[in-house]
Formats: C-alpha cells, structure tokens, sequence
C-alpha cells in the first residue's frame, strides 16, 4: 500500500517556476511506477508525467521540455519540477501510484492518489 501526499502549490506569474513534492508512504513505494496528473475545472484529470521505479519518464507533450519529474527512492518522494509555467497549466495537480505493469498514462491503471495540491498561474 502507498498513500501519497503532495505539497508545493501556489500562486505564480506566468513563466515562473514551481517545484511539487510528492511523500509517500509505504514499503512498496520503490517497486511503483509513480505518476503526476492534473484537473483543471471543468476538466477530465489528465496525465502530466510519470516515473518508472528505475527512473524511466515520459511526459504529456504539452509539458516536455518545461517540467522534470524526479524520485529519491531512499525517501520515497516523487518531485516535479515546473518551469515556464503557463495560465494553461492552472489545476489541481495530483501524485499517484501505478498498479503494476508498464508506465501507463491511464487514470484507472493508478490505484493509490494523493489529495491533491492547487497550482495557479496568473498571466
């Protein structure tokens, strides 16, 4: 079991930079796949990046280039960082672990989710 909880939101002018932390617990922290994904309202939550266990990533296209996910399995954290931010890039963002398998970007191949941290960018 993993129970994540992400910190680092806020409020930033566009083309600023944020840094999201995800800590979670569990011993089988360091075997998941972990992954970040965002809702903004009115919106279906969306895949953002994720993380293989051995530090494998991929990223929506949209944020290639801008964001950077990162693990630390020692202390089992999950980061992301945000550069460039854009208005577009305004919700709430969530960790999540993945069941097992390959590195999926689907909602319903993720079984354990933070509450959530709210990231808002002002144009």
């Amino acid at each position: 079991q993993v129970q994540p909880v992400e910190s680092g939101g806020g409020l930033v002018q566009a083309g600023g930079s944020l840094r999201l932390s995800c800590a979670a617990s569990g011993r089988t922290f360091s075997s998941r796949t972990m992954g970040w994904f965002r809702q903004a309202p009115g919106n279906q939550r969306e895949f953002v990046a994720g993380i293989t266990r051995t530090g494998g990533t991929f990223y929506k296209v949209s944020v290639k280039g801008r964001f950077i996910i990162s693990r630390d399995n020692a202390k089992n954290t999950v980061n992301l960082q945000m550069n460039g931010l854009k208005p577009e890039d305004t919700a709430v963002y969530y960790c999540a672990a993945q069941k097992i398998g390959a590195l999926s970007t689907m909602m319903s191949d993720y079984d354990y989710w933070g509450p959530g941290t709210q990231v808002t960018v002002s144009s």
